[in-house]
């Protein structure tokens, strides 16, 4: 597949992945809503890695590795910084039983509106870039 057919398949995943966690917004379905914005930061960091290097994504789900492979971590805000801290977990957690419930509670309208919200703002961020 060529390069710019690669970025082309991150970049929708990107707005699916959005576009997804809007709906289970709309249904309340919290912890989702935050495993897809989590998800959708990923490949928008994925689609940038592959547009700025000649090899493959590393195999992770760390925003934080990520940013620094992808050489963001001096362009990207202390505010985007301190999100991305906050989003990681939800990957990992929204995946295992035992560690549902207790991330569920941490969520709730108001905090995935939030998660929504900055997750655009962030994803047009490094498409930007």
């Amino acid at each position: 597949m060529a390069k710019e057919d690669i970025i082309k398949a991150w970049q929708e995943q990107v707005q699916e992945d959005i576009s997804s966690a809007e709906c289970l917004y709309q249904g309340g379905h919290w912890l989702y809503v935050a495993f897809l914005c989590h998800q959708a930061i990923e490949k928008a960091l994925k689609a940038y890695y592959v547009a700025n290097h000649d090899d493959d994504p590393p195999y992770t789900h760390s925003h934080l590795r990520l940013i620094d492979v992808c050489g963001l971590k001096d362009e990207i805000s202390p505010e985007h910084m301190r999100f991305l801290s906050l989003m990681g977990p939800m990957y990992i957690e929204a995946r295992y039983p035992e560690q549902k419930a207790k991330t569920a509670r941490t969520l709730n309208k108001d905090a995935c509106k939030h998660i929504i919200e900055t997750t655009k703002q962030l994803t047009q961020w490094i498409g930007e870039l």
